[in-house]
């Protein structure tokens, strides 16, 4: 299938380096051998000029890791290179990857490219390694887009208001860009080049070990990184519990879940694939494949529209709009009946027994289920000693526990608890017009099943960690 062109633009006018050995293909935001449009198109280039291709990943450590990233992180992210590495090779692509900023392996590998080919993302930091790389590299660059159904772009040329204006935008392009990508052949394999990668990636584990990295946050169990690991759980959700999807995907103890986020945050499956195997679903509703097709694209790609159009996504006053602002602060005096510390959140030790449970969940496993995921954030906001403080600790605690935190989706979501993407809702101490939400919606799910389930899921993680 052609990679539609909306997804293709060029960062330069250089024309391809006529002495270049390969074309260069840097992995950042889709860290996959397959479904992945810009390591495609590499590959169309390379047989189009009787090149090979290589694959590079920059991996940030130490002092330059990362922002945010623990321990959890980085070894979700080396299960899913060393699984692409592995595809890689079979498919006779190179790979280099070395311990320094994806900017800097980009620069250094494209000297003796023909072109240089980028994936894209929306975060400030990926905007400025752009940057670096436009500055530095001398041929051609080509940047590809293939973490999002419907290009950013095409959807929308401005910061959407809330989910109700770009949903008519994004249904309009749903079809021209939900499309199969087969794999080409690659004509020229890559191992007559002998380039030489600084770290050997076939061994996760011992990679993760030769890091300085902050290890207060260990990996879990309860996810393995990688696109094979990302298709076999597709594979089986839709198989069993995605029947069921749209009636019970707000209950947390009813396995409605898929469980794809931490996948999509690390660009180990492509949120096209999921949508077409979602529509491919036989024993599935239309409604319960609308209902998913709303959260995978619609909401997921508005944290994107928000993340690309908002300067300082990361911060109270950029975020939040203004009305938000301004009723939260009218209420900044009000009375708090319950304060929590920092620390406190993040060790459970609240009087609510089910937001412990919930954090516990999240602090252990690395993950919650979305309903949850409203509820805790709204807690916090009610047991902050302001509105702004309320607003870094939870963006702190999503970034650190979280294995899909720390991108769009993540900025998104707390801002959201603060007003953006909403509307005023009737007064309430502390919130103002910023909608609430009471410890009754717990009465909307099983909760003694969720503790159950949660329980099993702490047990098993500490028992692996002895």
């Amino acid at each position: 299938m052609t990679i539609e062109a909306q997804r293709i633009r060029l960062l330069n006018d250089a024309e391809p380096n006529e002495k270049g050995r390969y074309v260069l293909y840097l992995m950042q935001q889709a860290n996959r051998a397959r479904f992945n449009p810009a390591l495609e198109l590499a590959v169309e280039e390379g047989n189009r000029l009787g090149l090979p291709v290589v694959a590079c990943f920059g991996l940030l450590d130490g002092s330059n890791g990362f922002p945010e990233a623990k321990a959890r992180h980085y070894a979700f992210l080396l299960q899913g290179l060393s699984d692409a590495a592995t595809g890689l090779e079979k498919r006779g692509i190179g790979f280099v990857m070395r311990k320094c900023s994806p900017a800097e392996i980009a620069i250094d590998l494209a000297q003796d490219a023909a072109i240089l080919v980028l994936d894209r993302g929306y975060l400030s930091i990926q905007k400025r390694w752009y940057g670096e790389i436009s500055k530095g590299v001398k041929t051609r660059i080509v940047q590809v887009e293939g973490d999002v159904v419907v290009p950013l772009d095409v959807a929308s040329d401005k910061h959407e208001y809330a989910a109700r204006t770009l949903r008519p935008k994004i249904r309009r392009h749903l079809d021209e860009f939900l499309n199969g990508l087969g794999e080409r052949e690659v004509k020229h394999p890559a191992r007559a080049l002998k380039l030489k990668s600084e770290i050997d990636i076939s061994d996760p584990d011992k990679v993760l070990d030769g890091m300085t990295l902050d290890r207060s946050v260990p990996p879990v169990s309860r996810f393995t990184g990688g696109e094979s690991e990302a298709r076999r759980r597709l594979k089986r959700y839709l198989a069993g519990p995605f029947a069921h999807y749209g009636e019970e995907r707000g209950k947390p103890e009813a396995g409605a879940a898929s469980h794809m986020s931490p996948y999509l945050h690390f660009g180990q499956i492509s949120p096209v694939e999921i949508a077409l195997a979602v529509r491919r679903a036989g024993e599935a509703s239309a409604e319960d494949k609308d209902a998913y097709i709303e959260e995978l694209v619609v909401r997921r790609e508005l944290a994107m529209n928000h993340v690309h159009h908002t300067e300082h996504y990361d911060r109270f006053a950029s975020a939040v709009p203004d009305w938000a602002q301004k009723t939260l602060a009218e209420h900044k005096a009000d009375k708090r009946e319950h304060r929590y510390s920092e620390k406190q959140l993040a060790d459970g030790d609240t009087h609510d027994h089910y937001w412990n449970v919930a954090m516990a969940e999240m602090r252990e496993t690395g993950y919650m289920h979305n309903h949850l995921r409203m509820y805790w954030a709204k807690k916090i906001l009610e047991w902050s000693p302001s509105a702004e403080e309320g607003f870094k600790r939870t963006l702190a605690l999503n970034n650190r526990y979280f294995l899909d935190g720390r991108d769009a989706n993540s900025f998104t979501n707390v801002a959201w608890v603060y007003g953006l993407h909403d509307r005023p809702w009737q007064r309430r101490p502390i919130f103002g017009t910023v909608r609430y939400q009471s410890e009754n919606s717990l009465r909307k799910i099983d909760a003694e099943a969720y503790e159950r389930d949660v329980d099993k899921l702490v047990k098993a993680e500490r028992r692996r960690k002895g």
